[in-house]
């Protein structure tokens, strides 16, 4: 434990992307590369020409190339692939085997490698989101937003009476289109980068009530959508939706084209 690079290794945070449907995420297989130099910005270069000419046959998804701040000569690469089997294949390519060579000359040592296989990948605020959905949404608790939202929250859905509304006059006419159309949905795919989540949504639902002046037909409805939240500090403080409005109004017969 009293390794220089176990320390350094240990100190690496990585967020890797969730692309779950509302259960846990892709669990993935991460590779770092622990290197010393005095010429960190030829790694950097390297780093560059190697996505280059593995345009196309490739099976990496995610790189990072990070110093030590404490020590300039400490550059770390970390390397993100779907699996095992898919970080091997990469490293088959004659162009990473030449990419390779060159990073060793680079290096005052040779460098080191540690494969990970990642047993936990959670995105937190890509739960904060799911749970928006599942439980204000699908379980027509508004009340839970209160606790999922900053105080500032704003929404931002052509649907709504004004582009941007507050959480109290969102959750009002929200009350309205749940009641109306019953909305089930589910999450297709969901993304998390940053502060940002976006989700990749689908919805069943029933038109058992009036909507703004729009009696009840009693038909089916289906439709997608997206929706794109931003957080502060664990809170979502921003959200945008947008859905097929127009192809709603078809379905319960409001629009005949």
């Amino acid at each position: 434990m009293d390794s220089p690079d176990i320390i350094h290794m240990t100190a690496i945070t990585w967020e890797c992307p969730d692309f779950s449907d509302g259960g846990g995420g892709t669990m993935t297989f991460i590779q770092v590369i622990d290197c010393r130099t005095h010429q960190a910005e030829e790694v950097d270069r390297l780093m560059d020409d190697w996505v280059r000419a593995t345009q196309g046959k490739r099976t990496a998804t995610h790189s990072v190339v990070a110093r030590d701040r404490s020590d300039p000569d400490h550059v770390v690469e970390i390397v993100e692939f779907p699996s095992y089997e898919e970080a091997m294949r990469n490293s088959h390519l004659p162009e990473t085997d030449r990419i390779f060579h060159r990073l060793v000359k680079a290096c005052d040592q040779e460098p080191t490698f540690t494969d990970l296989e990642v047993s936990r990948d959670e995105q937190l605020n890509a739960g904060v989101a799911r749970t928006f959905i599942e439980e204000v949404i699908n379980g027509r608790n508004l009340d839970v937003a209160d606790g999922l939202c900053t105080d500032d929250y704003r929404e931002h859905d052509p649907s709504l009476s004004s582009y941007e509304v507050r959480l109290a006059q969102a959750k009002e006419e929200n009350q309205e289109i749940l009641e109306a159309f019953q909305p089930v949905l589910v999450i297709e795919d969901l993304f998390a980068e940053g502060d940002r989540v976006c989700a990749r949504l689908s919805y069943t639902g029933r038109h058992s009530g009036a909507y703004r002046g729009l009696e009840p037909t009693g038909k089916k409805i289906t439709g997608t959508g997206h929706a794109t939240f931003r957080f502060e500090d664990g809170k979502i403080a921003e959200s945008w939706w947008n859905t097929d409005d127009l192809g709603l109004l078809r379905q319960v017969g409001a629009v005949g084209f």
